[in-house]
C-alpha cells in the first residue's frame, strides 16, 4: 500500500471474520477496529433457526442499528477503510449499518468483505452503499475464504492497487 493510511474494521462473532482481518490488517500493515455491540450477542442470539432470536428479528428489520459498545474516534486519519462482517440472511448484519451511518466517511474508499459459511454476498453491496455519502467511494466487495493465507490477501491487495 502506498502511504495512505488504512483501517480494517471487522464485526466478528465465532471468531472467523476476526482472524482473518487481523491477517488482513497485518499484510496491508492497517490499523484494526472491532465493531462491537454494546450488548454483546449470546450463542441463542444467534440462533438463525430461532425465528425470535436476537439475530432473526435484527436481520428482519432493515431499520434496526444494534448501539456500537465504542466508535472509532479516529476515522477522520483513514484514506481506506476495510469493513468486514460474516454474512446474516445473505446480506451484512446490521450492526455494520450502524457503524456506516455513525462515522462521517466522507471522501473515504470503502472496502467490504465478508466470510461466510456457504451463501454469497447477496445484496450486501446495494444495501451498504445506500447508507454512505455520495463522497464515499466503493470498491468491489470481496467474499473471502475464512482461512485465506497472506499470499491470497497480499494478491488479493495487489488486484485492489490501493
Amino acid at each position: 500500500m502506498n502511504e495512505k493510511k488504512a483501517l480494517v474494521a471487522y464485526f466478528s462473532c465465532s471468531g472467523v471474520t476476526k482472524s482473518l482481518a487481523e491477517r488482513l490488517a497485518a499484510t496491508a500493515k492497517a490499523d484494526i477496529f472491532e465493531i462491537r455491540p454494546s450488548q454483546p450477542y449470546s450463542q441463542e442470539d444467534l440462533d438463525w433457526r430461532d425465528p425470535q432470536s436476537r439475530s432473526s428479528l435484527e436481520m428482519k428489520d432493515p431499520y434496526c442499528r444494534p448501539v456500537l459498545a465504542t466508535h472509532c474516534e479516529r476515522i477522520a486519519e483513514y484514506d481506506y477503510i476495510f469493513v468486514g462482517f460474516p454474512i446474516w440472511w445473505y446480506v451484512a448484519p446490521r450492526i455494520i449499518d450502524a457503524f456506516l451511518e455513525s462515522h462521517d466517511l466522507s471522501g473515504k474508499t470503502i472496502i467490504p468483505f465478508a466470510t461466510s459459511g456457504g451463501s454469497g454476498l447477496g445484496e450486501s453491496e446495494n444495501i451498504l452503499h445506500k447508507l454512505c455519502p455520495e463522497t464515499v467511494s466503493w470498491r468491489p466487495a470481496k467474499l473471502l475464504p475464512g482461512s485465506a493465507s497472506p499470499a491470497a490477501l497480499s494478491a488479493w491487495l495487489d488486484i485492489l492497487a490501493l
